[in-house]
């Protein structure tokens, strides 16, 4: 299972964990303000950092609490009582394998994803069926999102073992997705990875005991900036106009476990809700000020691309209005859909602000 997402630090990790340690020793307060995928605040926990971890789209919240709230393997005590009633328990086999086992053999549902998002469902808002996901594989996301949500319901398991399953739920729909980069849209003929059987898998966890010094928060960076105390502030900001709320919007659906009207050919959720100034030329500059003057903290890193709305000379200048400013350049291998246009390296900057 991989993240197609674009902006995800997965091929820079090195660059910008290189540049924390550099400005704040281990063991400080980290703030990942807009995590992602989790992959900067996950490799801070690993070096003994204190981390919080916020983002806007509910997914990311997901993925920040499997990264950073387990301690111990999960037990799913009441899940493997439930289950045991329904058919024998491998006994060579983890809780928490049981789990994925039981999950993986769900009977398939006609539901809302096959109706809104596969070639044979018949969608409300357009005439044309949508083709996201096979037929079968559509089924089986309609089958396992309903028993993840009456399990829920019922108390049959907890926030952290809802995240958990919610992410590997999330993780194995984006690894058979027939979309060509991003949710935007989908590919016309089912091919690759699509064709494949939608399974899910056990997420390999990090476990360490040391939860209670990590926060995990979900919401807009500048209405929690004034929450956050830390001694570096990270901040990967979205670079282009395209909202990550659309793009990914059938992320978003699968993590909150609901079915929103799908509105128009992509099928989209009403997503105004999850709309990013930082998406914004005329806003952005303004949430950055927002930011920088209410959160508890001297020491700003920032990721930008050469594809931002600012140039790197715009951004430095809004930024040299707040203290002292140093950037970094380097290149790496660009995330393209398929058949993009757009060249193979990628120039980004690492900013360090010091109020």
């Amino acid at each position: 299972m991989g993240y197609r997402y674009i902006g995800s630090k997965v091929k820079v990790v090195d660059n910008v964990i290189g540049k924390i340690t550099e400005i704040c020793p281990s063991k400080g307060r980290v703030a990942d303000l807009m995590s992602g995928t989790g992959v900067i605040s996950t490799e801070l926990r690993k070096r003994d950092y204190k981390v919080t971890a916020n983002d806007l789209m509910t997914y990311s919240y997901h993925h920040s609490i499997v990264n950073l709230k387990f301690s111990s393997s999960p037990k799913f005590e009441k899940l493997l009582n439930f289950i045991s009633n329904i058919y024998d328990l491998d006994i060579e086999l983890s809780p928490y394998e049981n789990v994925i086992n039981f999950l993986n053999n769900i009977k398939p549902k006609r539901g809302y994803f096959w109706n809104e998002f596969s070639y044979e469902g018949n969608p409300q808002n357009t005439e044309r069926p949508r083709n996201y996901f096979s037929p079968e594989n559509a089924q089986k996301l309609d089958g396992i999102r309903e028993v993840i949500n009456n399990l829920s319901c019922d108390h049959i398991i907890n926030d952290l073992e809802k995240s958990l399953l919610l992410h590997d739920l999330i993780m194995a729909a984006n690894d058979i997705a027939n979309i060509a980069g991003t949710y935007g849209h989908y590919m016309s003929k089912l091919n690759g990875r699509a064709l494949t059987e939608l399974k899910l898998k056990c997420t390999e966890l990090f476990l360490k005991s040391d939860v209670e010094n990590h926060i995990v928060m979900q919401g807009y960076a500048e209405e929690n900036a004034n929450k956050i105390q830390c001694d570096l502030c990270y901040i990967d900001p979205p670079y282009m106009k395209r909202q990550y709320a659309a793009n990914y919007h059938i992320l978003e659906t699968l993590a909150r476990g609901d079915e929103p009207e799908a509105i128009g050919v992509s099928g989209l959720r009403p997503w105004r809700d999850q709309y990013s100034n930082f998406c914004t030329k005329t806003k952005i500059r303004e949430s950055f000020k927002t930011i920088i003057e209410n959160m508890e903290c001297n020491n700003f890193l920032i990721s930008y691309s050469e594809d931002g709305l600012l140039s790197i000379e715009d951004f430095e200048l809004l930024l040299s209005n707040f203290g002292d400013v140093n950037i970094e350049t380097f290149s790496h291998k660009r995330f393209r859909s398929n058949n993009s246009s757009l060249k193979n390296e990628l120039v980004e900057y690492l900013i360090h602000l010091q109020c």
